[in-house]
């Protein structure tokens, strides 16, 4: 199974700025180890169409790990906006400064040392382990855990099922082309064995998948019902001073959307709070609420604008000239706040 795999990865592997192709891999170019972590960082959770900017980006600003682990908090943290799940810049933060500091520059190879880095756990370690530098490490992905739970019809529900799905992808791995065989199951699921219309006519695994014998694919994984995600409300007070600079706060380090920069405001609970405003102004409520999703629950949120004048004092935040002001720098909710201020 191995063999079929990668005579299609070979022929079919999707171009990636942080991928060395099989063609090179095989002549003996290997990938830079911080390229490999970066990306694997940023694609938690997240798409490779929505990373791939957001790499090149970092890959132009810091094209070492030394260079990251050289910048400030606020630059890395603006550079990341717009990714989401923003405990992942902190930790690549710390974990670089390890890095660059306790390791002289070089990441460890094997997957037992990558685990002693912040920020890094069980996936990132086996993924790096893996595709830079050819550990053979047990990837396990959401793209992994579906192809293993079609090839045998797993009908135990995730994630209960991860443990068998892992060690049904560490029977059929590849000790001769671990990196390469690691991204040819992540391919596969990310092109072929998607989760809703997989393309098993053209998939070098038909012949081996059980649910697609059954005429089932597509109801694999199996998920366990998760209930309604809770609504949480809350304010923010968009302030604009009579020289167009705007009030913003950096939010605490920890907890969500840390160190990240926004709109003063509420609490955000099920039971909703107008908290107490940052600056005293006369106050207009805007008609539309913002609406936004976490993992987690749902948020909406009043939006108060207030407009100063040049010598006002706020209790908490402060003011960013218009010049410096850029909405990109923002986490996509307060971009979203901004942007029914600024239709």
């Amino acid at each position: 199974m191995a063999d079929e795999l990668l005579n299609w990865y070979d022929a079919n592997a999707r171009v990636l700025p942080w991928r060395v192709p099989p063609v090179a891999r095989k002549a003996g170019q290997m990938p830079d180890p911080y390229r490999v972590w970066v990306a694997e960082v940023m694609l938690q959770q997240t798409t490779v169409a929505a990373v791939t900017a957001y790499f090149e980006d970092f890959m132009r600003r810091w094209p070492r790990v030394e260079d990251i682990a050289a910048a400030t908090d606020s630059e890395v943290m603006a550079a990341w906006a717009g990714l989401g799940y923003y405990a992942r810049a902190r930790n690549l933060l710390k974990c670089a400064r390890v890095v660059a500091g306790e390791y002289r520059g070089v990441f460890p190879s094997s997957e037992a040392e990558l685990l002693k880095l912040p920020g890094i756990g069980p996936y990132t370690a086996a993924a790096v382990g893996a595709i830079a530098f050819d550990q053979p490490t047990v990837v396990l992905d959401g793209n992994v855990e579906r192809v293993m739970a079609r090839l045998d019809r797993v009908e135990k529900p995730l994630p209960g099922a991860k443990e068998e799905l892992r060690e049904l992808a560490r029977e059929r791995s590849d000790a001769m082309r671990p990196g390469d065989y690691a991204q040819a199951v992540m391919d596969l699921g990310a092109t072929i064995c998607t989760p809703r219309s997989p393309a098993c006519g053209i998939c070098p695994w038909a012949h081996h998948c059980r649910a697609r014998a059954a005429g089932d694919p597509a109801s694999f994984p199996r998920r366990a019902r998760k209930g309604p995600k809770p609504v949480r409300t809350g304010v923010v007070y968009v302030v604009i001073r009579d020289d167009g600079a705007v009030l913003l706060e950096r939010r605490p380090n920890k907890g969500l959307l840390g160190g990240m920069l926004g709109w003063p405001g509420s609490e955000w609970s099920e039971s909703g709070s107008y908290g107490v405003p940052p600056v005293v102004a006369g106050w207009a409520d805007l008609p539309e609420e913002v609406r936004h999703t976490f993992t987690h629950f749902h948020l909406r949120l009043k939006v108060r604008l207030g407009r100063v004048a040049q010598g006002a004092n706020p209790t908490i935040g402060t003011f960013c000239s218009r010049g410096d002001f850029d909405p990109n720098s923002l986490p996509t909710v307060m971009r979203k706040v901004w942007e029914k201020v600024q239709p």
